[in-house]
């Protein structure tokens, strides 16, 4: 793809990847290049270094925010956040709660997507470390202290603070943003920066947040990346999607700047105490983690002025400032050793432009995976043929069990299943009016004890012709059971349900049918009649007039065309 005269948009782009990406994309003269950092200074202090670079022609623009709230809250801190119930309460509903219009607008990300409709959309956010380092192992001892201390005034905040903190709600959710905003952009080409979350060590990992060995944290982090490769595998297998890779470091990535000056540590300067070598805290049966600079014994060095530590640094960006000693520790041979975010930058470039660096996991995922075989394409036919055997042998009919999923599959089945019994045929279908077929399909089921009471047991309710009533079980698949036993009905919630998970006898829906009949004819009618090309062959078979239903053929049809469910890569 050619880059030049393109709109990209490089999150994270202030970071050390997102920096060098940033130059290098600039050599390729896009239209305009969009900045995000989280926090608006360093946006803007992105862009107006890159504009000191930029061509002539090439827009520099900035954004700012956490990518993963909504846009009210988007230069709040996590403190921020979770010391306050009204924020709590919107952020774990946002990822809870089913995707919607108004959540989709309300987000950071889909609002700068939206703004700037980047054709390239390129991604060097932490993910990981942003969902993973909220530890959610904090929130839970918090909360098995509260019900240790039987402390109820607190047990409501700490929940909805852990809540909070659960790292897979909010990664589908940050996924299914991202997709939906560049889907309805039509960005072209997606490519995240991921991370192995160890710097390319194993689980004997020496550097760790803890005594732990290695920590649950980190671990947590290579859980989250590795999740969020797997949905980047499948976005790459959404025939709307862009086109998507992941290039993901296997080690430390390093360095942004080698200087000297104040070391501080999540922002703050670590500040300097002394403890006199006659001072110090008793040690007894108890010890204490936190204490306050008098109750340890401890004074501001030097005494009485605010000090911060100062020594030479090497920053490495996203990960931290580092000492000579730990940086040569870190690097050396054996342990993560490190990579430089230039050569990172190259690689993303190339992959953009059609080459092949080999570093794309996407990539390698898609070679790697095992696809459908010969074999068992071949084996399918005797496996349907061997079960219609049993049906006839046993005097029953297999249509579904809703064991398989949504609910809509059993609907449609059992609805397509109808069809066959009362037309056989897709002519038979088109032969009858809306109004035929709903009156035959519901003489079938007043009649057939068995397939009413088959459908009804799964947990799929009939709706009957008049649209009054409802046949059915105890259980209903739809609407799904969230908390309440009763909730509102509706006209509209009725259509959405009937859609979802009833067998809808109304004329309505019959007409739909139809349609869809009409649809699988046609396609098979529009090529000629002596056309046998692997092109036609297979649709020709399925959906000639005179051929008898197969339902599941039919459902198969609605899944892939009708709702644009079809597999994309073999």
């Amino acid at each position: 793809m050619d880059i030049q005269g393109k709109t990209v948009l490089v999150l994270g782009g202030w970071g050390l990847v997102g920096t060098a990406v940033c130059r290098l994309l600039l050599e390729e003269n896009p239209k305009a290049l969009v900045v995000t950092s989280l926090k608006r200074e360093e946006a803007e202090d992105a862009a107006a270094k890159l504009r000191e670079l930029a061509p002539a022609g090439v827009a520099i623009r900035s954004a700012w925010g956490n990518l993963f709230v909504r846009e009210e809250l988007k230069g709040a801190s996590r403190q921020e956040i979770l010391e306050s119930a009204e924020n709590r309460t919107q952020v774990y509903r946002d990822n809870m709660d089913e995707l919607s219009e108004e959540l989709l607008q309300s987000s950071t990300l889909f609002r700068i997507i939206q703004e700037h409709r980047p054709e390239i959309v390129i991604d060097c956010v932490n993910t990981a470390t942003g969902i993973s380092y909220q530890d959610v192992y904090d929130s839970f001892r918090r909360v098995r202290r509260m019900l240790a201390d039987d402390g109820v005034a607190e047990f409501r905040d700490e929940t909805e603070k852990l809540l909070c903190t659960l790292y897979i709600p909010q990664l589908i959710r940050h996924v299914q943003i991202a997709y939906e905003a560049m889907r309805r952009v039509k960005t072209q080409i997606y490519v995240k920066v991921g991370t192995s979350g160890t710097g390319g060590m194993g689980l004997n990992i020496p550097y760790t947040h803890s005594e732990e060995k290695p920590s649950r944290v980190l671990l947590s982090k290579s859980a989250i990346a590795g999740a969020h490769s797997l949905l980047l595998f499948l976005m790459g297998r959404t025939p709307d999607a862009p086109i998507t890779k992941e290039i993901k470091p296997a080690a430390a990535i390093a360095w942004k700047e080698i200087g000297f000056g104040p070391i501080r540590r999540r922002g703050r300067p670590i500040e300097l105490f002394d403890c006199g070598a006659d001072g110090g805290t008793p040690l007894g049966e108890k010890f204490r983690i936190r204490m306050s600079a008098e109750e340890c014994g401890a004074e501001r060095f030097p005494q009485g002025e605010p000090e911060a530590l100062q020594s030479v640094y090497v920053d490495t960006g996203e990960n931290g400032i580092f000492s000579r000693g730990e940086f040569s520790a870190i690097t050396a041979a054996g342990q993560m050793e490190f990579v430089t975010p230039e050569e990172i930058a190259r690689n993303i470039v190339f992959e953009i432009k059609g080459g092949n660096t080999g570093h794309d996991i996407i990539n390698a995922l898609d070679n790697a995976a095992m696809s459908p075989t010969y074999r068992a394409g071949y084996l399918r036919g005797a496996v349907v043929e061997r079960m219609q055997e049993l049906e006839r042998e046993h005097g029953v009919t297999s249509v579904a069990f809703e064991n398989l999923g949504p609910p809509r599959l059993s609907k449609l089945l059992y609805e397509a299943f109808l069809l066959e019994r009362i037309c056989g045929t897709m002519d038979g279908v088109l032969a009858r009016s809306a109004e035929e077929l709903a009156a035959a399909a519901w003489q079938e089921v007043r009649d057939n004890q068995r397939l009413r009471a088959e459908i009804i047991s799964i947990g799929i309710p009939i709706l009957v012709p008049t649209g009054d009533r409802l046949l059915r079980a105890p259980e209903v698949k739809i609407p799904p059971h969230r908390g309440d036993d009763e909730v509102a009905l509706d006209d509209a919630a009725m259509e959405s349900w009937a859609e979802a998970g009833w067998v809808d006898l109304r004329p309505r829906n019959w007409e739909r049918w139809r349609t869809r009949v009409q649809a699988m004819v046609d396609e098979c009618e529009r090529t000629a009649a002596d056309e046998s090309s692997s092109r036609v062959f297979i649709r020709r078979h399925i959906n000639s007039r005179t051929d008898p239903i197969r339902i599941g053929t039919l459902a198969a049809w609605i899944f892939g065309e009708e709702e644009k469910g079809a597999r994309m890569k073999d």
